[in-house]
């Protein structure tokens, strides 16, 4: 029941994310198809290409998805583009080998027959070959088709929108529902894909190597083609009605955000407010993933503003040593982010999310725990479970277990919520978080204090390229106005209607800026 209600209340965005998921599919397959039987039908005319395509095809379909995906970012940058591509790549080895094959097991004696009757190497191609080969060449296409409705998922971490986006924001909150709300309609994606290139293969098929029985209705030819011919017309519209909602408007920014709910609900905030008091258009890109992958995208123009923090810009991007100075860590962070990257930043939004440890209250309670230098002293009997990102920077665990010598039994990196349901079911007992987390509320657990005053201040701030400064400068006003509106308090709340009361991220931004009166 309360599935059924999570699609009734958010039935219009999966809806627009469904469609933008088939659009990306659809794109990439076609693009598959293009570039891969053409290439399976010249190795097998030219044997000496016949193993390194299909070698070099096997060794891309061996590399990771998300790792192929990292590697096209700093190529192609994020939106579609990186997605599609990588798609693509994954997709093309069962069409070029079941091409090949298709091509190389049509009997001799039958080749031999066409070129006695004098047809040229062309028309054996088009009329005995392809044709003979297209039962097993579709099967290929149909493989890579159903494989791709999946892959698209992945869209999500480079902005390109589509049913990921509701499975990975599910799993960074642990909304269950939301995971199933993504994750059920691709499976029905899969399905119906792979039942429409049936049907294809089904008429492409020569009638002598069809099956000759009584067939169903909804596989005779005719009903097919009314079918297939219903899914291009649908296809074509959205095609076109994407073309018309992508035009750009006069006055327009694109947003970005990292890949949890803090960042969307106060790219939601910054997108009312900008277009609420001005003629500005803004645009999102939402969950691009880490600090680095948006900061990125902001280099390569593909964004033009973006929320960051003083710690994060001081720590990870300029690589400087902790300093609990919040004047001094924002006043470097903003003279050398100019000067090396060419980016500005603005005032500070008024709260700070830095990096705490939590446990639980029971933990807390059994060894009498306040601070962090309490934990050293039993550490050696607990499990962390920190983020990748914590796991590999000077100013969180590199430097923190030398300042509080810390001396963990079991160090078990988990990314994203997946750590608090680890810390709630028992298999971890201590965990990085950000001080704004809405889990830690939702899951009721402690903040130690940082009592050695280790952990960087993380000051959230607008980071922008010089086209928003020179074109845009009316929004500047905008963004202090509501840094006089948040707090650390304010922001943790506002993420644990998110995460633990199932509010959508749009839905929270707006209320707020409702309640404070800023539209």
């Amino acid at each position: 029941m309360e599935f059924i209600n999570y699609i009734i209340e958010n039935q219009g965005q999966i809806i627009s994310l469904t469609i933008e998921h088939i659009k990306l599919v659809t794109i990439a397959v076609a693009l598959a198809i293009v570039i891969g039987v053409p290439i399976g039908i010249l190795i097998s005319y030219v044997k000496k290409l016949n193993k390194p395509v299909l070698g070099l095809a096997n060794i891309v379909q061996a590399i990771p998805s998300m790792a192929l995906l990292g590697f096209t970012i700093p190529l192609l940058g994020i939106g579609t583009l990186p997605a599609i591509v990588m798609v693509v790549l994954y997709s093309l080895l069962p069409i070029i080998k079941n091409t090949y094959i298709g091509i190389q097991n049509i009997s001799s004696q039958t080749l031999e027959a066409a070129t006695g009757i004098g047809l040229t190497k062309w028309q054996i191609l088009t009329k005995i070959q392809i044709p003979l080969a297209l039962p097993v060449i579709m099967g290929g296409i149909r493989i890579s088709a159903v494989s791709a409705v999946g892959l698209m998922t992945l869209a999500a971490f480079v902005g390109a929108s589509g049913l990921g986006y509701l499975i990975y924001a599910g799993i960074r909150s642990v909304n269950n529902m939301q995971i199933l709300a993504g994750a059920i309609p691709a499976c029905i994606l899969a399905l119906l894909m792979d039942w429409i290139i049936g049907m294809i293969e089904n008429l492409v098929t020569p009638k002598n190597m069809r099956n000759q029985e009584k067939i169903s209705f909804f596989k005779k030819p005719l009903i097919q083609k009314i079918i297939l011919g219903f899914f291009a017309l649908v296809m074509i519209a959205l095609l076109i009605s994407n073309f018309f909602l992508n035009q750009k408007a006069e006055r327009q920014i694109t947003i970005g955000s990292m890949d949890f709910s803090e960042q969307e609900v106060l790219s939601y905030m910054v997108k009312e407010l900008i277009e609420d008091r001005t003629d500005i258009t803004v645009k999102q890109k939402l969950s691009l993933g880490s600090s680095s992958i948006v900061l990125g995208a902001i280099q390569e123009n593909h964004i033009d503003m973006y929320i960051d923090y003083t710690g994060t810009i001081y720590g990870s991007v300029l690589k400087h040593d902790p300093n609990s100075n919040a004047d001094e860590v924002y006043e470097t962070s903003k003279k050398e982010l100019k000067e090396k990257y060419d980016l500005n930043i603005l005032t500070p939004l008024g709260f700070n999310n830095t990096y705490t440890l939590a446990v639980k209250k029971e933990l807390c309670d059994q060894y009498q725990l306040k601070t962090i230098s309490d934990l050293s002293l039993i550490a050696n009997q607990l499990t962390f479970s920190p983020t990748i990102t914590c796991m590999e920077r000077k100013d969180c665990w590199l430097g923190l277990q030398n300042a509080y010598s810390l001396d963990f039994q079991n160090i078990v990196p988990i990314d994203g919520a997946p750590r608090y349901t680890a810390l709630i079911n028992g298999d971890s007992d201590v965990i990085d978080a950000y001080s704004t987390d809405g889990l830690l509320q939702k899951f009721d657990l402690v903040i130690l204090e940082d009592d050695q005053n280790f952990f960087l201040p993380y000051h959230a701030i607008p980071v922008v390229n010089n086209n928003v400064l020179n074109h845009y400068s009316d929004i500047i006003p905008i963004l202090e106005e509501l840094g006089e509106h948040l707090d650390d308090e304010t922001m943790r709340n506002l993420n644990y209607q998110v995460d633990e009361m199932r509010r959508s991220p749009s839905e929270v931004a707006k209320t707020f800026l409702k309640e404070e009166g800023l539209i």
